[in-house]
């Protein structure tokens, strides 16, 4: 079995999104992220795997295979297409809270925003924070 990739390191958070986000506005953006998540979560930024910016940790294992490891509980990544955040259970329980959230598209259970001002950071706050109370609930 293929080793998890999405692992915590030493990496620089500042210097990664200065090399890998693209334009200045996703610089920006990413810098008002670190702030928000920081100040939500109380987590300092860490680099984790080669393009994710995570916020605290939890230890999961999977209900449907071996598969184990760590994950932050929040985070996001200056991708080029755009902003992946990871603030969402992809939980049905949890959809309501995507109500007012703005504008963005969904993956399985990421969100992607092209800038943070298409959507609204209160909503992301407890979106964030229904996320948090979740993982820590299932995983402790």
């Amino acid at each position: 079995m293929a080793g998890i990739k999405t692992k915590v390191h030493n990496g620089d958070v500042i210097h990664f999104i200065d090399a890998f986000a693209d334009t200045e506005q996703k610089k920006q953006d990413s810098y008002e992220l670190i702030q928000l998540m920081q100040d939500f979560t109380g987590f300092e930024p860490k680099m984790w795997g080669p393009s994710i910016i995570g916020f605290g940790s939890y230890h999961y294992k999977s209900d449907r295979s071996r598969q184990e490891g760590d994950m932050p509980l929040v985070g996001f990544s200056p991708r080029k297409a755009a902003i992946s955040l990871y603030v969402y259970t992809g939980l049905q329980e949890h959809a309501h809270l995507l109500e007012g959230l703005g504008k963005f598209k969904m993956g399985k259970a990421c969100i992607y925003v092209k800038k943070l001002s298409d959507i609204d950071q209160e909503q992301l706050k407890k979106l964030m924070g229904a996320s948090i109370d979740w993982v820590k609930e299932k995983y402790g």
